[in-house]
């Protein structure tokens, strides 16, 4: 048996210590080891070797040892403390008699020492055994008690489901009963709602049959919305069988109630309209006060029919028997209010005729301030009867205010006066639509419309009488001498405002001293000062030809005119006008300025169009519209040139004059007459004219200062041309025309006419322009030009003559000319 487990034990270590070579062999380890921890392996195991073992070895480490001697027996000698611990070990064995001095006897030792040790290790897993097995028999016991347990279970949850079966189909018997019974119940509750509706019929028959029945007591409405109820629900079922039959017995009680509504509320309307109308038959009671007797009156019945109306409105839009009783009703009262209002209206509108009868804008604002009242407080009148609007009131408003339109119509179609008619725009357009119907659209549409067709008829009237005012008073104005007389109307009023200017100096100058003495006020050249800067601005401010009253007639009336009808009418009808009254005042200017320049001087005639073209273009700038307007015009001249062939064969190429048929063929063809569109601007017109006239008046005032001088310079560049050209050379100082005294004579003459002409043709600017801006603008070109002259003049001077006949000619230099034309600037 020892020999056996030895075995054994080689063939394990055998295995291990194989095992254990594979985690560090050379090739191929399983478990190599770094250098590192190869120097550790050693370094533990020389340590090893030279530690001494401790006295009392425990039997684990005694073991450990064996085996470690197991594996080298032979080749490790065991030291002498060593061999002193196993004898301890020994004896601890009973074993210290025995001596071990072969494998062989360790072997044996070894395999006794581990049945010892098995032995001693198997002691407290046989006791765990016997636990178990008393453990074991507990638990068949506990499972047989289980068993028996879960048998009666079994029995008792057999009978459990046994008397849970019956007793579920009791409770579904029982539901199933309950069931029936609510649905019979509610059949019954259904039978019994539907026969509701139809059992009605004979309560509500028994109420309207009722001799005391009142449309104004508390049970009268209830009753109506039973009987809707009633009438909705027999509609809303036809499936049933008496279902014409209750139908139309409800319709017939519908019918009766609303009659008597009906009855109830047109009598209260008709009995109020009697009333009033008794106390004043002839409608000669005061106008105001029979308009607030009539509102008073009917304020005061509303209450009476106001619940009835509303349940009928709420009913209107569903039922359309109600829906014609509320129109019946609408016209009831419109026809009611119509009969007390027309009268009393046109009573009032005469009166008010009669009142201002020689004043057309008085009369329509007064008359449409009463038709504003009149709309505003039928409509206020209709909120306390009714709560829904209706148009028939429009319709009724709009036919009252008609009347009033009928009486302004003729009177406005026979106005001639372009201010009546704008002021009546004004009123009509500002005060009537914008200020009143603007702010109030909802009660004044009537009002509106009728305001509106008015409007058109006054502007109508208005373009007609504006093309008759253009063509008479513009187009056909003949002026009188003195609206001709200029300058001296312009000289008249400038002496004028130089009285007014003198007596405002002296007032100023006494007040100035009076303030010196007074006050000792230092500052006295300062007050000086300004009291002359305001003398100026006074002077300035009343100058002859800015005063309205100073302008032309023509353009007075044009832009008197224009402003009038700017917001009056449509902008591009007051395009169209615009564009006929300036080209008509255009044409006025025109012919005054060829009259004033006939009876005058030249200057008079230009300066008299430059200023009113002046003022035309600065009063037109702020109309903020265009003068522009698109004139369509027929062009016959392909018409004319074919009839022209027809008549005239001879006209016609040679190729075309195979029969006669070819022109009348090419009359067809080519003869069809154009239409072309072109625009005109009015306001470019003015433009145009004004620029002319500049231009004209720069050309000739420049022609009456050096027109001498200019026409020798032209002989001269004549000659010049002549000569470059190869003609004959040319010596001016042998030309008779070209010497050095007539040259002295040409040159003296125009510096004469400068001295003298300029400073009445600056005073003439500044009478007719008045600004000191518009004078320079327009005097900078000629003075532009004379400046020109003189120096081509003295070019060639210089290049031509000689020192001593420079000095026979004495051409005045340009710091003369300069100065000349800067001290009369």
């Amino acid at each position: 048996m020892a020999s056996t487990d030895l075995s054994l034990l080689d063939i394990t270590d055998k295995e291990i210590r194989d095992k254990l070579s594979l985690w560090d062999r050379r090739t191929d380890a399983m478990a190599p080891l770094t250098e590192k921890q190869m120097d550790s392996v050693l370094e533990i195991r020389a340590a090893a070797e030279t530690l001494s073992l401790p006295s009392e070895l425990p039997i684990e480490d005694l073991c450990s040892l064996s085996s470690r001697s197991l594996q080298s027996p032979f080749t490790a000698t065991v030291p002498a403390s060593t061999e002193d611990v196993l004898l301890k070990g020994f004896q601890m064995l009973d074993m210290d008699t025995e001596r071990i001095e072969t494998a062989q006897q360790f072997f044996s030792w070894f395999a006794k020492l581990q049945a010892n040790m098995d032995q001693d290790e198997s002691s407290k897993y046989r006791k765990t055994r016997d636990d178990l097995n008393c453990y074991q028999e507990q638990c068949d016991a506990i499972l047989k008690d289980v068993s028996t347990a879960l048998a009666h279970l079994d029995s008792l949850q057999k009978q459990y489901l046994f008397v849970s079966n019956k007793t579920g189909t009791l409770h579904e018997a029982c539901e199933q009963l309950l069931k029936e019974q609510s649905e019979l119940v509610d059949l019954a509750e259904n039978i019994q709602q539907k026969l509701s509706y139809f059992n009605e019929l004979e309560n509500i028959n028994t109420k309207l049959n009722s001799p005391t029945l009142s449309v104004n007591s508390e049970g009268f409405i209830p009753m109506l919305s039973k009987l809707d109820d009633c009438i909705e629900y027999v509609s809303s079922h036809p499936n049933y069988k008496d279902y014409p039959v209750y139908l139309a017995k409800f319709k017939q009680c519908l019918s009766k109630a609303m009659h008597f509504m009906k009855i109830h509320i047109v009598n209260t309307m008709q009995n109020l309209t009697s009333q009033l109308t008794k106390r004043d038959p002839l409608g000669l009671t005061n106008a105001d006060n029979a308009f607030t007797l009539y509102y008073v009156k009917f304020r005061a019945a509303a209450p009476k029919v106001n619940s009835l109306i509303e349940q009928i409105e709420q009913r209107a839009e569903k039922i359309p028997e109600y829906h014609q009783l509320l129109d019946d009703i609408h016209q009831c009262y419109l026809d009611q209010r119509e009969q007390l209002l027309n009268p009393s209206i046109t009573s009032t509108i005469t009166d008010l005729t009669n009142q201002n009868s020689k004043d057309h804008c008085a009369l329509v604002r007064s008359g449409c301030a009463f038709m504003v009242h009149v709309c505003q407080d039928e409509h206020q009148l209709y909120n306390e009867f009714f709560s829904k609007p209706t148009p028939k009131l429009d319709e009724l408003l709009e036919k009252l205010c008609l009347s009033l339109y009928d009486v302004l119509r003729p009177l406005i179609i026979h106005i001639i006066h372009l201010e009546t008619l704008s002021e009546l725009c004004s009123i009509l357009k500002n005060e009537m639509l914008e200020d009143h119907v603007h702010n109030n659209a909802s009660q004044l549409g009537a009002f509106d419309a009728v305001v509106k067709q008015m409007l058109e008829d006054v502007q109508e009237r208005l373009v007609y009488r504006t093309h008759i005012y253009i063509q008479t008073d513009i187009t056909g104005y003949n002026p009188a001498p003195g609206d001709l007389a200029y300058p001296e109307k312009l000289e008249m009023m400038e002496r004028i405002a130089q009285s007014l200017k003198d007596e405002q100096m002296k007032q100023m100058s006494q007040e100035s001293a009076f303030s010196d003495v007074q006050l000792e006020d230092p500052d006295g050249r300062r007050n000086s000062n300004a009291g002359t800067s305001e003398a100026s601005r006074l002077q300035t401010s009343i100058s002859p030809a800015d005063l309205h009253g100073m302008w032309y007639p023509t353009v007075r009336r044009t832009l008197v005119c224009l402003s009038k009808l700017y917001r009056c009418i449509d902008r591009a009808v007051f395009q169209g006008l615009s564009q006929e009254a300036l080209s008509a005042c255009i044409q006025s200017l025109l012919k005054a300025s060829d009259i004033i320049l006939k009876n005058k001087t030249q200057i008079d005639g230009q300066l008299f169009l430059i200023k009113h073209l002046l003022i035309m273009r600065e009063q037109i700038a702020p109309f903020h519209t265009d003068f522009a307007i698109k004139e369509i015009s027929l062009d016959l001249k392909k018409t004319r040139d074919a009839a022209f062939k027809i008549l005239n064969p001879k006209a016609v190429p040679k190729f075309f004059r195979l029969n006669s048929h070819n022109a009348i063929l090419e009359f067809l063809l080519e003869g069809t007459p154009e239409i072309k569109e072109h625009y005109i601007d009015s306001k470019k017109d003015v433009d145009r004219h004004l620029k002319f006239s500049c231009e004209q008046f720069i050309q000739q005032q420049t022609q009456i200062f050096v027109g001498t001088l200019e026409e020798f310079l032209t002989k001269v560049a004549a000659l010049k041309a002549m000569a470059n050209q190869g003609g004959p050379t040319y010596s001016l100082s042998q030309q008779p025309w070209a010497q050095p005294a007539k040259i002295n004579d040409i040159v003296m003459a125009t510096y004469r006419v400068m001295k003298s002409k300029l400073p009445s043709t600056l005073q003439s600017m500044s009478l007719y322009l008045a600004n000191r801006d518009t004078e320079f603008i327009l005097f900078k070109p000629v003075r532009n030009n004379i400046q020109q002259v003189f120096q081509r003049l003295h070019a060639f001077l210089q290049e031509e003559y000689s020192g001593e006949d420079l000095q026979i000619i004495a051409c005045p230099s340009m710091e003369q000319i300069n100065l000349l034309l800067s001290v009369n600037k």
